[in-house]
């Protein structure tokens, strides 16, 4: 067995600092059902063993505990609620009450609605969700508030809220922006240059271009990511953007705010293409997921996968600058001897990503 010469932890930190690793770092998500999955093929305990047994740098995320008002079981603290939607090889959790639906402006929003309050969560809990874990990258903090806003106005209400009503979604991102701040400087308080990476995320894309137009993403939501992007460099941690489908033409603005990570390259949309997000922002930015799970996982050979993870080390990890894992959690459909093959051939194959 090759010597591991760095934790996970340094393996992600010499990445991130453009310096060479011993190997390529690697990363896991899955959904509830193929971790369970895998687990069985594995004849593994826990998700920690899983990782253990395939050489994953698993971050540690931490996050506080809520110790707010009483939320019902099908709900959360936004006050959407939500049922389990069946898929065949599993179930999501999809939301089908949008508590800000009916409203028609930022004023009765003001009014009536009670947004989430910081002080209903206990930060005191999270020194001791790392007590133990110090050889691992630790993770935490950072927003997404339009993939809320979605919930609490409705899927399609809240795309032509950007047109019709651009108050309600100034109003609305700037109460989750607020939020997400403060939870996360609270969470850089609790463990002080601790945390090494915050995902300040949002949705923009989807299979062929962005969902929300360059300009929309200028007014409504770089303003509030580049005041996050802000606070997480100023605790010393790195800035993860993870940003669904063909986002290519948003790249430029998201490296000018301060991204330093971009997840998940889903490479096979257009404009994606691996050789040209390197040639072109590979100097600015890490590279981070990259393995297909919408063909390759599900429905190619353990050939066409390690071939795939080949590929990516050779075009996304030259000089450097890649993390390797799924473009997106890894489903059930997904065989597990894939899942193996992903995970195997990056540890054998990404010893010399440099």
């Amino acid at each position: 067995m090759p010597h591991e010469a760095m934790t996970p932890k340094e393996r992600w930190l010499a990445v991130l600092k453009r310096r060479k690793p011993d190997r390529v770092p690697m990363e896991y998500s899955a959904t509830a059902e193929a971790t369970r999955k895998l687990l069985k093929h594995l004849g593994a305990a826990d998700e920690r063993e899983l990782c253990d047994r395939l050489h994953i740098d698993q971050p540690v995320n931490v996050s506080p505990r809520y110790a707010g008002p009483v939320v019902p079981d099908d709900a959360d603290v936004f006050g959407c609620r939500y049922r389990d939607v069946d898929y065949g090889t599993g179930s999501y959790r999809e939301c089908i009450h949008h508590p800000l639906a009916g409203y028609t402006s930022a004023a009765e929003i003001a009014r009536s609605y009670r947004w989430p309050d910081p002080d209903w969560y206990d930060y005191s809990v999270i020194p001791g969700q790392v007590a133990g874990r110090e050889r691992f990258p630790v993770r935490g903090g950072g927003s997404e508030p339009f993939l809320v806003y979605k919930m609490l106005r409705g899927e399609e209400q809240a795309f032509v809220d950007l047109i019709e009503n651009p108050e309600v979604v100034h109003y609305s991102l700037g109460r989750l922006f607020d939020l997400a701040y403060e939870n996360t400087r609270r969470i850089y308080e609790a463990i002080p240059k601790v945390v090494m990476i915050s995902y300040v995320a949002e949705d923009m894309g989807s299979q062929e271009d962005l969902m929300i137009s360059p300009a929309q993403i200028r007014e409504f939501l770089l303003p509030g990511m580049r005041r996050m992007i802000g606070l997480v460099h100023e605790a010393g941690a790195y800035v993860f953007h993870h940003n669904d489908g063909a986002v290519r033409r948003i790249i430029p603005d998201m490296i000018e705010a301060g991204i330093d990570a971009l997840n998940p390259v889903q490479w096979r949309c257009p404009g994606m293409e691996r050789e040209a997000l390197k040639r072109d922002f590979g100097d600015r930015i890490v590279f981070h997921a990259g393995v297909d799970n919408q063909r390759t996982l599900p429905f190619g050979t353990v050939d066409d996968v390690r071939r795939e993870v080949a590929d990516n080390i050779r075009i996304l990890g030259a000089g450097g600058g890649y993390i390797l894992a799924p473009c997106h959690n890894i489903q059930a459909v997904s065989p597990v001897e894939n899942v193996v093959a992903m995970y195997e051939a990056g540890w054998e194959l990404g010893r010399d990503p440099a």
